[in-house]
């Protein structure tokens, strides 16, 4: 009986792509045409001659790297296994140097379909394994290619034939001593190219495999993928659109693209007034802002104006700590890296820490995490105990906000501005006298000319000049010395 590998054998199980690979044969053939093909000729490797070498420095170099195209179709057929490298065994592409490479026997090309067996495999892991530790062989490629534990995976897979695994491997490598040097490295090199293909490394994607997630079966995919659609809750479509005809009814007044802009849109007119009225902490806002707080409590905490305004009203209720506590979690992760640390700090000693001056009352749990988060503070440490301080808040104090004087008071000081009537006249008079600003690389060109000018006309400090070449001249002897 053969112990299947755990590690999924993508290559033979898994191939969509046939009509590909014979369309990459065909090509191949072309190739290997003794007329019209690479030409191929002995090449010396190292002490070594190499027989129908071919060599990306002559023409297949014309062939494969004249476009992107064909040099990725190059080192595609590579990574297929249809051409392998003589060297670097590593990368199964294609380089434009002399590196040697030779055409795959036609027994070993993909679509032959032969079957990557476990027996072959492991003597072939035996093989490379027992050489490195009876003749200290560092070329061995199981060694380069695979971790010392997968090895002793494969072997305790196998153990049941384990000794015979070892007898072929020992045999193979008898045989092979017997052949001349060239055909023992090509034989070397090209068994090495076939399961690099087959057998891809561990954490490395096979070009057999289908799809961008490569390393999963697309089978299973579609299976997990079809029960996890079935277990989903569904929204009718009815209720979809209803919601986005809600949204859209909600939005439509204070969207300046499809309403009008009150006063004035500043773009076309330039009447900066709507500028003005919507500032960020305008001491009056405008009578649509303050209605766009009751849409939500992301809207109303968005608004720095109305946090302004929920402030005041959270003072009143004497729980203004909530929403401090709130905004020192956004400057926490929106701030610097450099002072996160003493920012997480800060906040634990003010708002969580035993009597603590500005106490939040979190559940044990929450709290629990954050301690144990703050031990090795980051951005989002108080993520758990700002949405709960924030559910908080949305769940009491919004509702009561909106009903409260204070919301009332705002409301009823809002401004309702009038709409501002331009004539076309005006408009276009108003377009000819507009120009447009510099280019912010401009400006910044000028501000560095500033500041050379700034630095040629600044004082000169002769004793500090005359330090600075005494000491290059002390400096000087030793350097020499030194050489």
């Amino acid at each position: 009986m053969t112990i299947r590998n755990a590690i999924r054998d993508h290559g033979q199980r898994y191939r969509p792509r046939m009509a590909c690979l014979r369309k990459a044969e065909k090509v191949l053939l072309e190739m290997q045409d003794p007329r019209t093909g690479v030409k191929s000729q002995p090449q010396r490797l190292v002490i070594t001659t190499i027989p129908h070498a071919i060599t990306a420095a002559g023409k297949f170099l014309l062939i494969c790297l004249l476009s992107l195209e064909a040099r990725s179709f190059g080192s595609m057929l590579v990574a297929l296994g249809y051409i392998y490298p003589l060297q670097d065994h590593k990368r199964l592409v294609i380089k434009p140097d002399a590196s040697l490479y030779r055409f795959q026997t036609p027994y070993f090309w993909p679509t032959q379909q032969w079957p990557v067996e476990d027996t072959d495999y492991g003597e072939t892991e035996a093989r490379s394994t027992w050489q490195k530790e009876t003749y200290g062989r560092k070329e061995s490629w199981s060694v380069i290619f695979r971790p010392q534990e997968q090895y002793n995976r494969l072997h305790k897979w196998m153990n049941h034939k384990w000794d015979f695994i070892v007898m072929q491997a020992k045999e193979q490598y008898r045989a092979a001593k017997e052949r001349k040097k060239p055909d023992r490295v090509v034989f070397e090199c090209q068994e090495r190219a076939y399961w690099v293909v087959h057998r891809p490394p561990p954490g490395t994607v096979s070009a057999m495999d289908y799809g961008l997630e490569r390393r999963i079966d697309p089978n299973a995919d579609e299976m997990i993928f079809t029960q996890q659609s079935i277990m989903r809750p569904r929204v009718k479509s009815s209720v979809s659109i209803g919601a986005l005809v809600k949204y859209c009814t909600t939005y439509y007044s204070h969207d300046p693209f499809l309403s009008k802009c009150l006063p004035s849109n500043p773009w076309l007119t330039d009447d900066v007034t709507f500028w003005t009225l919507n500032r960020l902490n305008a001491e009056v806002p405008s009578k649509m802002r303050v209605e766009r707080w009751t849409f939500s409590f992301g809207e109303l905490l968005s608004d720095p104006r109305g946090r302004d305004d929920f402030r005041l009203f959270l003072k009143k209720e004497f729980s203004s700590e909530n929403l401090a506590f709130w905004e020192s979690c956004e400057d926490l992760k929106w701030g610097t890296a450099a002072t996160m640390r003493g920012k997480a700090e800060q906040i634990y000693k003010t708002f969580l820490a035993r009597g603590a001056p500005r106490w939040i009352n979190i559940d044990g749990k929450t709290m629990e995490i954050t301690v144990s988060g703050l031990r090795h503070p980051h951005r989002y440490v108080l993520d758990a105990a700002q949405t709960h301080i924030y559910m908080l808040m949305k769940k009491d104090k919004y509702g009561r906000y909106i009903k409260s004087p204070v919301f009332k008071d705002t409301m009823k000081k809002a401004i309702c501005p009038e709409e501002h009537k331009f004539s076309d006249a005006q408009l276009e008079q108003n377009a000819k006298n507009r120009r447009p600003s510099l280019s912010p690389i401009i400006l910044r060109q000028q501000e560095l000319e500033q500041r050379a000018r700034m630095a040629a006309n600044a004082p000169v400090d002769i004793t500090q000049v005359m330090s600075k070449l005494s000491q290059q001249g002390k400096e000087a002897p030793q350097r020499r010395t030194s050489r």
